[in-house]
Order: structure tokens, then sequence, then C-alpha cells
């Protein structure tokens, strides 16, 4: 052993050197937001190469990201001020390749084998069905890919699936058989049969399997929480009952169980590995003592937890701020003069983020942020207009203004897929060639000389009633009527609900976040002359996109998604929308593992702040094109009081009226019978729809009728000497 172990241990705390200096086994090293767990990996293995004498070809070091292996690899080069040859660092996906290349034979398949990224992937799926006479509208692609992958990443073939009688399983099973086929003759490898295929190939092999198992003497992993089932089926194979795993993860920071992360892998750890030691890493060098206090007092009402408590030695920092909105453009506007503010006093706007529950959130912030001209860029995502499902729907919309553009006529004809194929639509672009037609003109023609095959002239057939249907409805709805019509008739909304995930979720909200965008768009005269209302909100979507293109902006505020958001860290940040059903979101409240992980969200977001965090909500938001008076979020109560800082109590706007009168969501006013039992804004429970709030007022005496707006039920009339309501 090296002597001198001051170089490796002197930057860490007592618990960071227990965890690097560990005796040989398995560790757990529960590691707390920004306590320094990437240190803690490299200074491990930097401990077992120039202490224990370990060579680098015996570690296998396993991250979740490559831009996190490239860190690793290099901090690690640095402490040693060596190249780390020999070592092995990188992603489940990268190690499984690497091992692939070199045992092709064993793994039977060709030497040249192809990986295929999710795109090429679909369109071997979309060859498959075609193969299989499967109409895509019945039998989405995606779908199919999906399940495919899902059964991939739980390490299952089609040959050991059972065959329950269910026809939709049954007909899953035929085009996963099929898609595995098709792989095999082409020497094709997606992303989940990298490590399937690895992992059979090690598990099949004795002599391979005891080469690696004697090689990797001693495994790391980072973000242990995040493993799937397949990822953590691959490690304890590879580790056997020899090989030490050494395993960085936090419980707390689950947030990704809707892609097939398991956090009771962090949990079992001590059960699948005996003799394990555990270490917890509690001390934050990130947040202020404040933010900390905050974040631990919310996590500490999930059950099913392993235990820490984040703490600093640094000061106690400002109190949280706690906003509440009017409604969610003064959210967005508050928000927006708060960033002002602070670039004004010397701030970058790059050190500010601003987190949401769904990304649909980002449309109003969007809209204000460029009317205020501070730039802005979305982390991991696109500007609300440039959203794929956004520009489809404004397709339809632009085909029902005009039904001779060609653009939108090629992005939409397709989509949702409704059998029209590449051949069809080659047809009808050499028809409009040839006789210099729009498109829409040149299928038209196409039907009326019946030159299309029977489903083929089916499909454009329906396709042209839908486009005229549409433009049918643009002279007749309002704007906002126009777009829920569009996302209806299109298909659009089935189609994406049918994938039953988290993306398709967030898709879904950003087309009703659509209508919302055109409920809410004013028309002026003056700038948009004669243009009709529909051309005029046209024009005002590709301007929107379109704004801030062209610019290099360097000082941006960070706009993100709370998932998008961990692993970064920022001085100041804004969680925006803190209401029960935004966040947690509607879908998990009723679920108590859900709201658990909903609520290691909320405790992600928190610790992102490392000075200031600002809590936003609003007492009317307008969701799917309607307004919705949700409850302050429950994680908010979860906050003990002395830590926050109310810049302005919620007080609803009806109050603001005079005394005689309050102005309803509808616009009306109504008298305020100091007599009548309820007010605008109480909150009340009833046996059958649960607890909601008064929103609307009418009538007297045993006549009185009471609007209310539940939290699950939405929004009811109710007579209220009949309601048997109760003070909630």
């Amino acid at each position: 052993m090296q002597a001198d172990v001051s170089e490796i241990l002197n930057e860490l705390n007592q618990a960071q050197r227990q965890a690097v200096s560990s005796p040989s086994g398995p560790v757990l090293v529960l590691a707390g937001a920004g306590s320094g767990k990437t240190r803690v990996l490299v200074h491990r293995i930097a401990w077992l190469i120039q202490v224990e004498g370990v060579s680098p070809y015996s570690i296998l070091a396993v991250t979740f990201t490559n831009k996190a292996a490239a860190e690793m690899r290099g901090r690690i080069e640095q402490l040693l001020d060596m190249p780390a040859t020999g070592l092995w660092v990188g992603t489940f996906h990268g190690l499984a390749h690497r091992l692939l290349r070199q045992h092709w034979q064993e793994a039977r398949l060709p030497q040249n084998f192809q990986i295929i990224d999710t795109q090429d992937q679909l369109g071997v799926i979309k060859r498959v069905h075609k193969a299989l006479d499967l109409e895509d509208s019945r039998w989405p692609p995606k779908q199919s890919m999906y399940f495919v992958n899902g059964k991939k990443d739980e390490g299952i073939r089609p040959q050991n699936m059972q065959d329950t009688g269910d026809p939709i399983t049954r007909q899953m099973i035929r085009i996963y058989t099929a898609y595995q086929s098709a792989c095999e003759r082409g020497g094709l490898v997606d992303f989940g049969e990298l490590l399937l295929r690895s992992l059979e190939t090690l598990r099949d092999n004795e002599t391979l399997l005891k080469h690696y198992r004697d090689r990797f003497s001693n495994i790391l992993v980072d973000e242990f929480q995040d493993t799937n089932t397949l990822q953590y089926s691959w490690l304890r194979l590879l580790a056997g009952n020899t090989s030490p795993i050494f395993a960085v993860g936090d419980d707390d920071q689950s947030i990704y169980g809707w892609r097939g992360a398991k956090v009771e892998h962090l949990q079992r750890f001590d059960k699948d590995f005996k003799n394990t030691q555990m270490v917890r890493l509690e001390q934050n060098y990130r947040s202020t003592s404040t933010i900390l206090n905050a974040a631990n007092a919310v996590i500490a009402n999930n059950a099913e937890r392993m235990g820490k408590n984040l703490w600093t030695d640094g000061n106690d920092g400002e109190q949280i701020q706690l906003y509440t909105a009017y409604n969610e453009q003064e959210e967005a506007r508050y928000v927006a003069e708060r960033i002002r503010q602070y670039a004004e006093s010397g701030g970058m706007r790059s050190d500010v983020a601003v987190l949401y529950r769904s990304n649909a959130q980002s449309r109003v912030f969007e809209e204000v942020f460029i009317g205020m001209r501070i730039p802005y860029k979305v982390y991991g995502g696109l500007r609300f207009f440039e959203r794929a499902e956004i520009k489809d729907a404004l397709a339809y919309m632009r085909l029902g203004s005009n039904q001779h553009d060609d653009a939108s006529f090629e992005r939409v004809v397709n989509r949702p897929t409704r059998g029209i194929g590449a051949r069809t639509v080659d047809q009808i672009r050499a028809e409009a060639r040839e006789h210099e037609l729009s498109m829409f003109a040149a299928a038209q023609r196409l039907l009326e000389h019946k030159i299309l095959t029977a489903r083929a002239a089916g499909a454009v057939r329906n396709f042209i009633e839908l486009v005229n249907d549409i433009a049918a409805a643009s002279a007749d709805l309002p704007i906002h009527e126009l777009v829920d019509h569009i996302n209806v008739v299109s298909g659009l909304l089935d189609f994406h609900g049918k994938e039953n995930n988290e993306k398709s979720q967030s898709r879904i909200d950003n087309l009703n976040e659509l209508v919302s965008a055109a409920r809410g768009f004013e028309y002026n005269e003056e700038e948009h002359g004669e243009m009709s209302l529909l051309d005029a909100f046209l024009a005002h979507a590709a301007l929107e996109s379109g704004e801030g293109q062209g610019e290099s902006w360097e000082d941006c505020v960070q706009m993100m998604s709370m998932h998008a958001a961990k692993g970064l860290e920022f001085p100041l940040v804004f969680i925006t929308g803190m209401e029960d059903g935004l966040f947690p979101h509607q879908m998990s409240i009723e679920e108590p593992g859900r709201l658990e992980e909903e609520r290691r969200l909320c405790y992600v977001g928190i610790t992102r702040a490392r000075e200031n965090l600002v809590l936003t909500l609003t007492e009317r938001r307008r969701l799917h094109g309607s307004d919705r008076y949700n409850m302050p979020s429950q994680f908010i109560g979860e906050i003990p009081k002395e830590l926050l800082h109310e810049i302005r109590p919620s007080v609803p706007s009806y109050k603001k009226q005079s005394s005689s009168s309050y102005t309803s969501s509808s616009g009306k006013n109504l008298v305020d019978d100091e007599s009548s039992e309820y007010k605008l804004g109480d909150r009340v429970f009833h046996q059958k729809f649960g607890e909601g709030t008064v929103t609307n007022y009418e009538g007297s005496g045993s006549h009185a009728r009471i609007e209310i707006n539940f939290k699950h039920a939405g929004s009811k009339w109710l007579v209220v000497a009949y309601a048997k309501l109760e003070r909630a």
C-alpha cells in the first residue's frame, strides 16, 4: 500500500473519506444532492489504483451519460497525473457495445453489425407492419416500438412471452417476433438489444463470463437509483459473488420511474449483495441552509426512504420567496421582472433557471420574455411553437385557411397515420408537377379520374374531407374552439394518447395549451389590417417561433422541466405552477407510489437552487382553454412557514372589487348577499365530488345555486339547499 494518501484524501470530508477508503466488498454510498458524489467516485478509483494496487484493467465504471463518463475519465487522469489506460469507463450501452464488438461471434452477430437509432428502429417497425398487413391507424408503429423496447428493458424475448388470449398482446408478440427476425437478417442492433444481447452472451457462455468476472475485480456505478431491470440484471451477472460493487445513488432523487427506473434496486442492495457497507453523504456544498431545510422537510413525507438529512456549514441564506399571482400571465410577468432586476444588479441571466412540471407551461413565459426582450433558452427541448405536435396542429390550421399550402399538406397528409403511404404521396406530387397544381388540387384530380387504388383513394378522400371540414369550421368557430376542434378531428389527441407515457402526456398538454394560447390571442386591427382572425393567429405563431433565432445569445435564462434539471444547479431558481393538479400532477395525486415520485421531483427542483429559490403559483390558471381554480400545491404546505416569505398573500382577485359586488370567472357581477352561507373562493367538500372551490353564486333562499370547481370532478352547479356541503 502507498503510505502517503494525502493527495487523495485531503479534499474530502469525513464521510467522503470513509467511502473512498472503504475496505474491499460491496459498498453503497447514499449521496444526497450536491454532496460530491462524482468526486467520491473519482477518488475511489484513484484509491484503488494508487493505494490498493489495483490495475486499471480491473476496473469497470458505469455512468448514465457519455458526458459524465468523459468528465470522470478526465478527472481520474488529472488526479493520477497519468493516462487511465485500460480503464473501462462508459454508459451501459457504450460498455455493452464494446463487449459485443470484441465477442461478436459468441453473441451470434455479424462482425460488421450496425447500431440503429430510434428513427431507424421506427423505420424497421413500419416495414414490419407493412409486411404483416397492419393498418398504422389501428396499430401505431410508435406504440409497437415502445412495447418492444419495454420488453427488452425487462429482459424479455418474444418467445418467452405467454399468449394470454388477449388479442392486443398476441398481435404485439407477433410484431416483436417479426421485428426481431428483421433485425437478425439485417445485422441490426437497437439500443435495448445492445444490453440484452450482451447479458445473454455472458449468461450463456460460462468461459466468457468467468473471464470478465476475473478481469473486473471492481465495479463502480453512478446514479444507481436510475437502473432499470435489465441494467440491474447485467450488473448482478457481471459482479457475481466475487466482484464488489461500489454503488453511488440517492433514493430521494429517483424520478424516472415512468421510463423503467426502479428505486427498489437501491433499497434492496444490501440484500442482494451480502455484507454491504453503507455510507451516507449528507453534507451539501451547493445550497444555503434554508433551501436544504425546505428540501429535507418536503422529502420527509415520503414513507419509503432509506433516510438521510442534508446539511451545510455555509450560511442560512435568504428565505424562500412565495409569490401568488392572479393568473399565469401575471406569474410570468413577475418572474420576468425579477430576472430583469437580477440582471440589472450585475447577475448573469444564465445563472437563472425557470423550472416547470409540464412543458406546456413554457408558452406563457416565452411570450412574456420575448415581449420584455429577455433572452432565453429552452434547455433539453424546443420552444413552444417549434414542438412537432404544435407544428402539426398549426399545419392543419394553415390548410383550413389555405388549402393549397403544399408544405402543410405534406406535413400532415399522413400524420397521424391514415393509410396514405409514400407511394401515394409521390403520385400526388407527380400529378401536381405535371398539371401545375397544388397538392390538394392534385389529390382531388386523382380522385376524380380514379387513378388511385381503392384503398389509397379512400384514405385520400377522407383527408380531403377533413381539410374541408376544418375550412368550414374556421369560418364559424372562435379561434380557440377551432384549435380544440382540430386537435380532436385530426386525430392528434388520440394519436398521442395511445402511447400512454410521460412524453405523450406532455404532447397532449402542449396541444391543449395551444387552445389556451388561441383563447388569449388579442386581435389588433391596426397591426393585422384585413387579416382574418385565423391568419392573424397563424402569423403570431410564426413570429413567436422565429423570434431570436438569428441572434447569438450566450447570456440566456435557462427554461426547463424539472426532469431535465436533474444534475444541474443555479444561483437563482424559480419553480413555477406550484398548484395541486399541476404539481403534483393530477395523474399522480391518487396513487401513493406516483405521488412519492412527484415529491422526489419537487426535492430535485428545490435542491437545484444555490442561493435563492422562488416558488410561484396562481389563483386562476387557464388550462386546456378553460379557467381552473387550483389549490396551492401540497408540497408548499410541507415547507416550514419560517422558511417562507410570502411576497403577497393568496387573496382572490374578486376581493379587489367593491364590498358590494364580486366579479366571477364568467365576468358577471354578483350581489354580495351578506346572509348567504358561501362566498366566492370558499373551499368546500361534497360527499360525491370531493373538495372544491366556490366560483359562482346565483339566486337566493331555497333556489340559491352555487358553482363549484371540484379538484377531480370539474365544474358543477349545485342547489345549495340539497348539496349537503361542508367547509373544507
